[in-house]
């Protein structure tokens, strides 16, 4: 066996599905890919994003690299339709957090690679927080190519999975690189509900899902919010319409990485506390998002519900949580019920003689504007 197969048969054994290697050469497409998104402001609010200029260059990760190995992690796709009154999470975060298993899993395959050679090895392992295009970097290494959503696709598997990079200071035989499989299909982009992904390989992410319930600190713009529906973080309406996850064959799932939940109850998470809020993100990649941003979200997809029963838990918010930010998400949830239920207006009206803040204020008074039919 060459080594470039002895560390593909490792890779393979810590749980990896794919795995391919790159010379390590900066990504001159993606870098310009990068440069046009940045400068159109399609990274709404992500500075991070800007922050980096060598994003297109491996080695200023490590400048010793001379391989990029890629891999990829699959984690659970098929999950049970959501409850009522429950939010929708994106699939990736239902289980533990993937930087840190990754990352474990990265260094592991680097020290195989120092055993095999009988020297220590400089490896930088990578996930998708690390300043590098991975997407582009795993079409290069033949592990899956960029899908019109932007996704990767790993063929065999779907773009269920997670990616990882090893940069490492070996030589080792590059892999053929993938190519793109899509084809004339455009599912993804007629199934996204707020239009994010504009053209085939191209997302604005001010209005992505993903974005606005992750990334997104402050107040969701109101044209968008009825398109949210009931996620709470993140998304995954791309990849359940894409053909290359049609299979219900569902790949073996490393046990940190199993799902811990489907769905979480939105009045739960309305109402949550820091310590149950702590006890919730924890080991998770939901740390990412705050205790007031779930909450925000979770008075989004109980406006969208279209379920009486969501009332109750949006008055209560209205009038008593602690943020400026919740209360104002609740009065328009609470506008989308104004329409019929008595007990929705009422509150919009006690609301709006009690509260101090603008924005509340300003998101109450265009609540209390929809025509009223009189009490239900």
């Amino acid at each position: 066996m060459s080594l470039a197969e002895e560390v593909r048969d490792a890779a393979l054994q810590l749980g990896f599905v794919r795995v391919g290697f790159s010379p390590v050469e900066p990504f001159a497409r993606g870098g310009n890919a990068l440069a046009d998104w940045l400068a159109k402001g399609r990274h709404g609010e992500m500075a991070y994003m800007a922050e980096h200029p060598g994003r297109a260059d491996p080695t200023s990760l490590l400048a010793e690299a001379k391989t990029l190995i890629v891999v990829a992690l699959p984690y659970t796709r098929h999950v049970s339709e959501a409850k009522a009154l429950h939010g929708r999470v994106a699939r990736y975060a239902m289980g533990g957090d993937y930087h840190a298993v990754m990352k474990n899993k990265l260094r592991a395959l680097a020290d195989k690679l120092g055993a095999l050679t009988s020297r220590p090895v400089l490896a930088r392992p990578c996930v998708d927080s690390a300043p590098i295009l991975e997407r582009e970097a795993a079409e290069r290494a033949g592990v899956g190519f960029i899908a019109k959503s932007t996704m990767s696709i790993v063929p065999g598997v779907g773009s269920y999975v997670f990616l990882g990079e090893l940069l490492v200071d070996v030589d080792l035989e590059p892999s053929m690189p993938e190519r793109s499989r899509c084809g004339s299909c455009v599912k993804c982009i007629a199934a996204c509900p707020t239009g994010a992904i504009v053209d085939a390989q191209i997302l604005d992410a001010r209005r992505c899902i993903s974005y606005l319930t992750i990334e997104l600190r402050g107040t969701i713009p109101v044209d968008l919010r009825p398109l949210i529906g009931t996620w709470v973080y993140g998304c995954d309406i791309c990849q359940e319409v894409c053909p290359f996850n049609a299979s219900q064959q569902e790949r073996p799932v490393a046990p940190e990485m199993r799902a811990r939940f489907t769905s979480l109850e939105l009045s739960t998470l309305l109402a949550m506390g820091s310590s149950e809020h702590k006890r919730l993100v924890k080991d998770s990649a939901m740390r990412r998002v705050s205790r007031v941003q779930l909450a925000r979200n979770a008075a989004v997809a109980l406006g969208n519900c279209n379920d009486p029963r969501a009332i109750a838990p949006l008055v209560a918010a209205l009038h008593a949580h602690a943020s400026p930010l919740v209360r104002a998400h609740a009065a328009w949830a609470l506008g989308r019920y104004a329409n019929g239920h008595e007990e929705a207006r009422a509150a919009l009206a006690t609301a709006a003689e009690n509260e101090t803040n603008a924005e509340v204020m300003s998101e109450i008074a265009a609540a209390r504007s929809i025509p009223s039919t009189g009490p239900s």
